[in-house]
């Protein structure tokens, strides 16, 4: 069985594959954006979806009673994208990318910027309490 066969039953393993193919800066920033959220919440649960042909390893999601927020690299950027991020409280302004939607925000990283730990975990928490309202 090859290493990636035995990833498939195992969403952590497979995140710790994209990080790992992404060896350049988005790489660590990846790591560091999930470390994060696995700290802000220790009941989040790691999913990979939307595997497709273009994409084959697909997408890192957090979940917590629903989608906290997915991670994904492009070429110029890191993007974690929060699913229900026009509801929540963002005080210190870390939003920066898809504003212009009615539900989803996102918070993109280009290389040599450092997004501030302590204000996008208070986003994770914020994103749990709302899937837990619902």
């Amino acid at each position: 069985m090859a290493a990636d066969d035995a990833s498939a039953d195992d969403p952590s393993a497979e995140i710790d594959a994209i990080i790992a193919k992404a060896a350049d800066w988005r790489g660590p920033v990846l790591a560091r954006m999930r470390r994060l959220i696995r700290e802000a919440d220790q009941q989040v649960v790691e999913q990979v979806k939307w595997k497709k042909p273009t994409n084959p390893a697909g997408v890192p999601v957090w979940e917590h009673e629903g989608i906290i927020c997915t991670g994904e690299t492009y070429k110029a950027k890191v993007k974690l994208t929060f699913a229900k991020g026009a509801r929540l409280p963002d005080p210190d302004r870390l939003f920066n990318g898809s504003l212009g939607g009615n539900t989803m925000r996102a918070i993109d990283i280009r290389e040599g910027e450092e997004v501030d730990g302590e204000a996008f975990q208070a986003l994770v928490r914020a994103a749990v309490a709302l899937n837990r309202r619902r």
